[in-house]
């Protein structure tokens, strides 16, 4: 396994939507396994495979709590089919470090995907899990925790990523 390297914004490939996997085979499972070993590095509860400049329709989510085991979820061609009700929740991104921002969620939602083996599944998702599966499933659709920002937080977190962005180019290029 590896650790792959995140994209961070304003990078134009988080804004490219995601294809539909065609087969699970090994390298899809390789994949997956280092973008599970990429989001425990990072660390963060989901990772999504644009995130990481592979554009498929893929992420991981793990909700455990620090004490907890790992709860590992794959989700390959994921479909959230029904949401209910709204709720607030304060989001982070690993594509945006750093920032924190509340954003306006289904509380619950349903969703239909393949696993890490491409065994179809369905899961009813509350609380952190349906925030992270809403999270990455938009990462797959090229929309990001930003667009859900009204324009001055939007303007703020714009320009806190864009000087970020700024300062590991000059000291690449210094």
């Amino acid at each position: 396994m590896a650790v792959l390297p995140i994209l961070e914004y304003p990078d134009k490939r988080l804004r490219e939507p995601a294809r539909p996997v065609e087969a699970v085979t090994p390298e899809i499972q390789r994949l997956v396994d280092d973008m599970a070993e990429t989001m425990y590095a990072a660390p963060g509860v989901g990772l999504a495979a644009n995130q990481v400049g592979v554009l498929l329709r893929i992420f991981v989510i793990d909700t455990a709590g620090e004490d907890d085991p790992s709860d590992l979820k794959v989700f390959i061609n994921p479909e959230i089919t029904s949401r209910e009700g709204e709720m607030v929740w304060q989001e982070g991104c690993l594509s945006f470090p750093g920032v924190t921002e509340s954003v306006e969620r289904a509380e619950r939602v349903h969703v239909r995907a393949l696993d890490r083996d491409g065994k179809p599944f369905e899961l009813d998702a509350e609380g952190l899990l349906s925030v992270a599966v809403q999270h990455e499933n938009e990462h797959l659709d090229g929309k990001l925790m930003i667009d859900k920002l009204g324009p001055v937080k939007k303007r703020l977190v714009q320009r806190k990523m864009q000087k970020r962005a700024e300062g590991r180019t000059s000291s690449v290029d210094g």
